[in-house]
């Protein structure tokens, strides 16, 4: 519902209300209306990213999940579900927990949205830590969901979204076609560059990170993910001293946290075994660059700065 406001003041104050809602409501209302793109909707910032740079100008792309919230638990607002309904099509990342929950109700919401899995033809790893029943609830053995921490399953998801494209606007599919061959030369670049800086003598090859967000990843690259996590809860005591003695045992030196989780228990297993905490957001926009900042993190402190940069579209 859009958001209304009065007010109980003298005649002048509603006056000058009335002036500046004159002059600043054309300007927004010319503007909604001059952007008659149809509307895809996704869940997480890095999807958005995937799809802006295939979709180019033909679509407008809203994100579900805000910055900073868990797309595990999240939960949309009022305003939300009303904009959904203006959206031709759901592109869901797969198995994420908000999907899990919500998907059903979504499509109850909005009967003509159409949905397409992006996660479609990803060989998937399977986790208990991260299963979730239908309504969000950890239940069973379930899938890994962060498919989109690894370059191999991003030129995945990249097919899926080219097919879904033609599927809503079969008119572009040349336009689309070339996009998503661009975007698989960035994926493939940002690659390259990823196995080059993990190839560096004295580079790591297993980590501790708090939620266990790049499984993928560190399939990808032969790596070991351990997480401080213990079953998608607080680590207990005994939990973080097992932590602490691996990584004295395979030498750990980085420590991963994400924004959304609590550093403390992180910083204090870093205190006690001389590793580094290092910030990392596998939930931001810019997927490149959070590819790299990982890759960084794990390699020879001499190179993390002088790695080169994927160029910008």
């Amino acid at each position: 519902m859009p958001h209304t406001e009065t007010t109980g003041g003298t005649p002048l104050l509603l006056l000058a209300l009335l002036l500046l809602a004159s002059c600043a409501g054309p300007s927004r209302q010319g503007s909604r209306q001059e952007d008659t793109r149809p509307v895809v909707t996704v869940t997480i910032e890095p999807v958005r990213w995937l799809v802006e740079a295939i979709a180019g100008d033909r679509f407008e792309v809203h994100c579900m999940v805000p910055r900073g919230a868990s797309p595990e638990t999240y939960d949309p607002t009022p305003q939300q579900l009303v904009d959904l309904s203006a959206s031709t099509a759901y592109l869901l990342t797969g198995h994420l927990g908000f999907e899990q929950a919500w998907a059903g109700r979504l499509a109850e919401n909005a009967p003509r949205l159409r949905f397409f899995d992006l996660s479609r033809g990803i060989d998937l790893i399977y986790d208990e830590s991260h299963a979730h029943a239908p309504d969000g609830r950890h239940d069973g053995e379930g899938v890994e969901p962060h498919v989109w921490s690894s370059p191999a399953n991003v030129r995945i998801m990249a097919g899926n979204i080219l097919q879904a494209l033609r599927a809503l606007d079969g008119a572009n599919d040349r336009l689309y076609t070339a996009r998503h061959d661009s975007l698989c030369l960035r994926v493939a670049r940002t690659d390259s560059l990823v196995r080059a800086t993990l190839a560096r003598a004295g580079a790591d090859s297993a980590f501790l990170i708090y939620h266990p967000a790049l499984s993928y990843f560190a399939r990808d690259y032969g790596l070991a993910q351990y997480a401080i996590e213990a079953g998608g809860k607080e680590p207990s005591p005994a939990h973080l001293r097992t932590l602490m003695g691996l990584c004295r045992e395979k030498g750990i030196r980085t420590i991963f946290v994400q924004p959304e989780f609590d550093r403390r228990n992180a910083e204090a297993i870093a205190r006690q075994t001389g590793t580094r905490v290092v910030d990392i957001n596998p939930l931001a926009y810019d997927w490149e660059g959070e590819m790299l900042r990982v890759a960084r993190a794990l390699a020879p402190s001499e190179g993390r700065e002088t790695l080169e940069t994927p160029p910008q579209p």
